[in-house]
């Protein structure tokens, strides 16, 4: 075995590596401290890992520098919530001291962990130590302290994941939020995973993908990979699956999808529902099965994409391929000159969709909690607004970073205000000025956000011990910008806890956007039992159709 790291080896480290996060991640969503059902850190650094071994699969192999720089843009267009975009860094960063080698010794590879984790700390605004940060620069100074030392390429490695995994133990002392939880941090348990099989493959053993699921019969193993070429009549081929609600007949949602694709393939058992489709609307068709279980798998692939790239020409190098592949998508073709600014807005559902739509958003990306769209959703919806500047309203703290890496992937002028909440996206786009400027507009943005306070009102998708609170699964949880006023077996008593939080924030005007499991009679109840504690503040109650959270509230101050 050669004692340098290849491009070869090295494709075959990542790909080990997204097969391992792949198997891992459930495992990963678990250590999420709140019981949301949200499960990200897995899914977003699963989806973001396996963006990067698409990329490389299709890359014939040249020089280490030039697959691992194919890798990291391929990563960051696909990174998704914090942990997917803290990976995708951590890998840009490797990328950048490999750039011009065309294989790696053990002091190579340490340097370039260390460069990975530089470039993560620089991007991040505020580290927070006890996260996957703390354990990615503890991992890398052992690595360099052992290829000082003469170890080798196992080593070294060795170093990084006995240091790493010591680490991770050590996150639950650092975070008060994990040592309140009794969990280790979960992107740093998820990035040792990922040390770990690029260790493996480096050794000739790579991690390979396993059934996560474990479907106990065959009507869930439908093979999607032998559907006949055809006219391409819908765009994006859409295929997820996700966790089965008993409660709901999974013939509705073949109902659903029938309107909208075809090649339509749904198989279920007791436990899932996998499904395959042809569609022009991904977003619509994962927000609505969003309502009968929580998504564990998703792809969505352009067809016309990949059409498109069969016929290149067949003397054209694979690693310009590649990188066609992952160039910014073509801005629309459009004769009139652009206009000063744009509105790009992420929510899920469709009575957000069109609110925003209605207050003069131009583009919308489907995506919020348990859907974080990747920074390519949030590209492509940028590069179809017409304008020379872009405002971005993330409308959730976990997808700021990801809206924030389209800045370096396009030519127009990006703007994103944190807010971290859809009522705090409203607000926003209510208080933009067309004739202000720039730096005005981010001023008046971000000032409107922060006048807005956001109760939610969800379920606790397993048990858990947080902040003093023994949270039983099912069990309804009332939240104020993102904090736990309670949780509890009884609606009425959540929505009065959210009436005595906003009573101390006397606000001028309350918002009820009710969500798709509930209803607008339900949302008219909720409005009048918080009336009752607030009688001079103005209400609203709209359907917001949100999957998730059953009711989502704004109190806001003029």
């Amino acid at each position: 075995m050669s004692e340098r790291i290849t491009a070869a080896a090295f494709v075959a480290m990542v790909q080990s590596a997204a097969a391992a996060i792949e198997n891992h991640k459930n495992e990963i969503n678990e250590l999420n401290v709140f019981p949301v059902p949200d499960g990200d850190t897995g899914t977003n650094m699963s989806l973001t890992m396996g963006a990067g071994a698409a990329a490389l699969s299709k890359l014939s192999p040249e020089s280490l520098g030039r697959t691992a720089e194919a890798n990291a843009n391929a990563l960051l267009r696909g990174a998704r919530g914090n942990s997917g975009v803290i990976l995708s860094l951590l890998f840009r960063g490797i990328a950048k001291h490999l750039k011009d080698m065309s294989s790696a010794d053990a002091n190579d590879f340490a340097q370039a962990l260390v460069s990975g984790v530089d470039t993560a700390y620089k991007a991040v605004m505020k580290p927070t130590e006890g996260t996957i940060l703390t354990v990615s620069r503890l991992a890398a100074a052992s690595a360099v302290e052992a290829a000082l030392n003469g170890c080798d390429i196992n080593g070294t490695v060795n170093a990084a994941i006995e240091t790493g995994w010591k680490t991770v133990a050590e996150t639950t002392a650092m975070n008060p939020v994990l040592e309140k939880a009794g969990v280790v941090d979960a992107g740093g348990k998820g990035f040792m995973y990922i040390l770990e099989a690029m260790l493996s493959a480096y050794n000739g053993y790579p991690v390979l993908p396993t059934e996560v699921q474990n479907v106990r019969n065959d009507t869930a193993k439908a093979d999607f990979t032998e559907f006949a070429t055809e006219d391409i009549t819908f765009t994006y081929c859409t295929e997820f699956i996700a966790e089965r609600d008993e409660a709901k007949d999974p013939e509705l949602l073949r109902e659903f999808l029938s309107a909208r694709g075809d090649s339509i393939v749904l198989v279920y058992d007791d436990e899932i529902i996998k499904t395959h489709i042809h569609t022009n609307e991904p977003g619509v068709v994962l927000t609505e099965a969003l309502t009968y279980g929580q998504l564990l798998t998703v792809k969505i692939e352009n067809m016309r994409q990949q059409h498109t790239q069969k016929i290149i020409s067949a003397e054209q190098s694979a690693a310009e391929a590649a990188a066609e592949d992952t160039a910014a998508p073509e801005p629309p073709k459009n004769d009139e000159p652009p206009k000063r600014y744009g509105i790009v807005s992420v929510c899920a559902g469709t009575g957000f969709a069109d609110l925003f739509r209605e207050i003069g958003v131009d583009a919308i990306v489907s995506g919020g909690q348990t859907m974080n769209p990747s920074t390519e959703d949030i590209l492509k919806q940028v590069e179809t607004v017409n304008a020379e500047t872009v405002f971005i309203l993330p409308n959730n703290k976990n997808i700021v970073m990801a809206a924030q890496q389209c800045e370096a992937l396009t030519d127009k002028a990006i703007v994103v205000i944190p807010t971290s909440t859809v009522p705090q996206g409203v607000s926003a786009v209510l208080a933009f000025d067309a004739e202000a400027g720039v730096e005005e507009n981010t001023e008046a943005l971000t000032e409107a956000a922060s006048h807005v306070t956001t109760a939610q009102i969800t379920y606790a998708a397993r048990e858990s011990d947080f902040d003093g609170h023994k949270i039983k699964a099912g069990e309804y949880l009332a939240l104020l910008n993102g904090s736990l006023l309670i949780n509890t077996s009884r609606l009425n008593k959540a929505v009065d806890s959210v009436a005595k939080a906003f009573s101390e924030k006397k606000p001028d005007i309350i918002t009820i956007y009710y969500g798709c499991d509930t209803d607008e009679a339900t949302a008219v109840e909720v409005q009048e039992r918080i009336r009752k504690r607030l009688p001079s503040v103005e209400f609203t109650t709209v359907s917001g159709g949100q999957p998730v959270y059953y009711f989502t509230i704004s109190a806001e101050n003029y």
